[in-house]
């Protein structure tokens, strides 16, 4: 059984005998492949007439001319049968390489061949390439030529499109309300400032037995060491501003200044 005819391609062929897989190894391969329906073999060589006469296949090195020889065998799915011409009994040269895979012979492709398919399929390629970059090229004679791809319109579109993502949800933004509301009754603050400008108010506490005054008198201190010394003129910070309130009210009274010696 053929797959195509001797006119074609015989790189585009095959051959295979359905009866005669199931039985095929190494001592009967060549005849499997000496086959008359069998494309590939040639019925003037060496070997037919060896058969004809029923010579043992070793005559064959013996004679010149076309031949066929099993060069391989990996019992029971690959055989590879070489056509080559003798010369002499030492001296042979290889034309065709034959394989056998699960009882199909095929024909191997020669060096020309592959070669010749590679460049054939890496021009194709090329070529198809340089005809879809031509779709992408644009020229303005203001501008000069540029690259307009439409993957990157798309990508555009897609962004335009995508509705911009809230920072945080409405669920959040209230759980976050209520920490902050809990943590403002947990911690009030020790002045407050109702009008911007106005005059910060302290802020009295459950226990105004003098905790309220220690924390002044912290502040006091920090702000002496620290901003009073540094700011010029009448600009007070906000800790000696607030000191200067809680002593006007009365909360703490102002140290009383060392008297000099010799008064």
């Amino acid at each position: 059984m053929t797959s195509g005819t001797e006119k074609d391609n015989p790189l585009h062929m095959s051959w295979s005998d359905s009866a005669w897989i199931p039985h095929l190894n190494q001592g009967n391969v060549m005849d499997y492949f000496s086959e008359r329906s069998n494309p590939f073999y040639d019925r003037s060589c060496n070997n037919e007439v060896v058969k004809m006469q029923r010579r043992s296949p070793e005559h064959l090195k013996s004679m010149t001319g076309v031949e066929y020889e099993l060069i391989h065998a990996q019992q029971p799915i690959l055989f590879v049968i070489r056509k080559q011409r003798r010369h002499s009994p030492e001296q042979v040269t290889p034309l065709t390489f034959y394989y056998i895979i699960a009882g199909v012979i095929y024909q191997a492709p020669d060096l020309a061949s592959i070669i010749n398919s590679r460049l054939l399929t890496s021009v194709y390629n090329i070529q198809s390439a340089f005809e879809e970059v031509q779709n992408f090229s644009r020229y303005h004679p203001s501008k000069g030529y540029w690259w307009e791809f439409k993957d990157q319109e798309k990508e555009k579109d897609s962004l335009s499109a995508k509705p911009k993502e809230e920072i945080s949800s409405l669920f959040q933004r209230q759980r976050v309300d209520v920490l902050l509301a809990e943590l403002t009754r947990s911690f009030p603050p020790k002045v407050y400032q109702p009008k911007p400008g106005d005059k910060p108010i302290p802020v009295s506490r459950s226990d105004p037995s003098g905790a309220i005054k220690e924390e002044v008198k912290e502040e006091i201190n920090q702000s002496q060491n620290n901003a009073n010394s540094s700011i010029p003129g009448n600009v007070q910070t906000g800790s000696s501003f607030l000191a200067a309130n809680v002593v006007g009210q009365g909360i703490m009274k102002p140290p009383q200044a060392k008297r000099r010696k010799g008064k």
